[in-house]
């Protein structure tokens, strides 16, 4: 398929950037750090151990979400990597599809998530059937806290990120999973290399990958 943005999501320290890049080397498309393009405040706000408002989030949603139009409607597919915690921080990005129809358009304030069709409880052959974004996939890293938090520290200490470690909680605590949204749950305590083609396997059982 062409037109896809496949954003890879999950809290600080699930490996984001790491499958997000490699599974964008897989199958020959641009890797997109959604990190990259926070602004100095947030950054130092995080760097500091301050948690962001939905305030500091808008705007740098929507600067993901044009560069994701970029690349849709130009039929060309791009790997993303962005926590995207929560639903409603998810159908800001799933706007990103020209075709879609939001639930609301007072962006934090949608009540009504439409489904991507890609549940687990949904039949693979069913996956064209329900209103949702085929040009808009979200892919979940999930990990134990444990696990996360030891990779954090690691970070910190070769300061190789600008997130503070002591800002794991604050998003597990925003971290929330609607069931009606589709979204692919991915094992993240794998080899990188397993979670890529499991990933790819799923997209393409979906028909997402030609």
């Amino acid at each position: 398929m062409k037109g896809l943005s496949i954003v890879i999501m999950g809290v600080t320290g699930s490996g984001k950037s790491t499958i997000g890049s490699c599974l964008a080397k897989a199958i020959h498309c641009m890797f997109i750090d959604a990190d990259d393009f926070h602004c100095f405040e947030n950054k130092e706000k995080m760097r500091s151990g301050i948690p962001l408002t939905d305030e500091d989030r808008l705007p740098w949603l929507e600067a993901v979400r044009d560069t994701m139009i970029d690349y849709i409607i130009e039929g060309k597919i791009a790997v993303v990597a962005c926590s995207a915690l929560q639903p409603k921080y998810r159908e800001i990005l799933r706007t990103a599809d020209p075709e879609y129809e939001p639930a609301s358009s007072d962006g934090f304030s949608c009540e009504k998530i439409y489904g991507n069709s890609f549940s687990t409880s949904i039949e693979v052959e069913n996956c064209a059937k329900a209103p949702f974004s085929r040009r808009v996939v979200f892919l979940w890293l999930q990990a134990p806290a444990e696990l996360i938090a030891s990779r954090l520290e690691s970070r910190a200490k070769e300061g190789a990120h600008f997130m503070s470690p002591g800002l794991l909680q604050s998003q597990m605590d925003l971290l929330q999973i609607d069931d009606a949204e589709g979204v692919f749950c991915i094992d993240a305590t794998l080899d990188p290399d397993l979670i890529v083609e499991n990933i790819q396997q799923k997209l393409s059982d979906c028909q997402l990958l030609s």
